[in-house]
C-alpha cells in the first residue's frame, strides 16, 4: 500500500481517485460513510489488470469506516475451479461477520439474464451472484422498492394472522407490492448500460436500487473497486455524495469519461434540491 492522502471531508467528495482500495479506506476518517456498494474481482479474476488486493484488511477498514446503521453491499460470485466452486464468497461473508462485526442483513441473489451459456459443461448454466447485505448495528435507512404488480388488485383481502397474535384488518390489493430479494437485471447484449469498455461492470439500475433502498438523499456512496463508475454515476444521478477510486489509471479515466457526460438528476434528487433550505451566510462560508 503507498502513502495517499485525501482532502477533509467534504472536500474529498464527487471524485474519482487512482488509488489502491486499502490506501483510500485508510485515508478516511472513522464512521465517515453511510454505504458502500461494490464488486471485488473475483478469484482467478483476483489479479485485476496486474493487481491484488488484500480481502481481509480491507473488510476491517469498511467497519471503520462505515457510519453506525450503514450498509455494505458486496455483490460477489464464485469461480469454478477443476470442477469446483471455490466458495470464496461465502467466506468473506463469514469473515465479515464473524470477525470484522457486521450483521448479515439480508442474503440476496443478483440473478443476471442475457449472459447466455456461462459455467461447466457438467453442471446447469451460472444465472446468478450473491449482493451479501452488511449493516454495521442497527439498520438506519430501508426504502424498500415496491414494483411488483399484484395479480388481485382491487380485490378486498379479510386479512392475515400475524406473528403477535393480531390480525390484519380487511383491505384492498394495492396495485404493486414490495420485491422479493431476489433482483433480476439483464446484461450483455439486452442492457445498454453496461458497454463501458470495463470487462465486469454491473448494471446501472443494481447500483441504483440499492442506493434508493439504503441511503438517503446527501448521504454518502463509497465504492473502492470503482471499475466502470457505475456506482458513482449512479450516486450522483440520486442526490447522494460519492468517493470512488480504482489502483488502474485506465479505468479512472474511464470513469472520468461516463462522469463527464451530461445527465439528468432523478426526479427525487430534483424534489429533494427544491425542497432543501438554503445555506445560511454562515455556513455559505464555511
Amino acid at each position: 500500500m503507498t502513502d495517499f492522502t485525501l482532502p477533509a471531508l467534504p472536500g474529498a467528495l464527487d471524485t474519482v481517485y487512482q488509488a489502491d482500495a486499502l490506501a483510500l479506506l485508510a485515508a478516511l476518517p472513522d464512521a465517515s460513510v453511510d454505504c458502500v456498494v461494490t464488486s471485488p474481482p473475483y478469484d482467478n479474476l483476483r489479479t485485476y489488470n496486474g493487481y491484488t488486493f488484500d480481502f481481509e484488511a480491507i473488510a476491517r477498514e469498511t467497519y471503520r469506516v462505515i457510519k453506525p446503521g450503514g450498509v455494505v453491499v458486496w455483490v460477489v460470485a464464485d469461480a469454478t475451479i477443476n470442477g469446483s466452486e471455490t466458495l470464496t464468497s461465502m467466506r468473506q461473508a463469514l469473515y465479515f461477520v464473524d470477525t470484522c462485526g457486521f450483521r448479515m442483513h439480508d442474503t440476496m441473489i443478483y440473478e443476471v439474464a442475457g449472459t447466455g451459456a456461462k459455467g461447466s459443461n457438467f453442471a446447469y448454466w451460472q444465472a446468478w451472484e450473491y449482493m451479501f447485505v452488511l449493516v454495521k448495528g442497527d439498520i438506519k435507512t430501508v426504502n424498500r422498492i415496491a414494483d411488483v404488480k399484484n395479480k388481485t388488485i382491487g380485490l378486498i383481502r379479510s386479512g392475515r394472522w400475524r406473528n403477535d397474535g393480531s390480525k390484519e384488518k380487511p383491505h384492498e390489493t394495492n396495485a404493486v407490492g414490495v420485491r422479493t430479494n431476489i433482483w433480476r437485471y439483464a446484461v450483455g447484449f439486452a442492457d445498454a448500460s453496461d458497454k463501458t469498455g470495463h470487462p465486469a461492470p454491473f448494471p446501472e439500475k443494481l447500483a441504483e436500487d440499492h442506493i434508493l433502498t439504503w441511503t438517503n438523499p446527501g448521504d454518502v456512496v463509497l465504492d473502492y473497486f470503482g471499475g466502470s463508475g457505475t456506482t458513482a454515476k449512479m450516486a450522483r444521478k440520486n442526490g447522494r455524495r460519492f468517493i470512488t477510486c480504482d489502483i488502474s489509471a485506465e479505468y479512472c479515466d474511464l470513469m472520468n469519461r461516463r462522469l463527464a457526460q451530461p445527465y439528468t438528476p432523478s426526479f427525487m434528487a430534483l424534489l429533494d434540491a427544491a425542497q432543501s433550505p438554503e445555506p445560511s451566510a454562515t455556513e455559505a462560508a464555511a
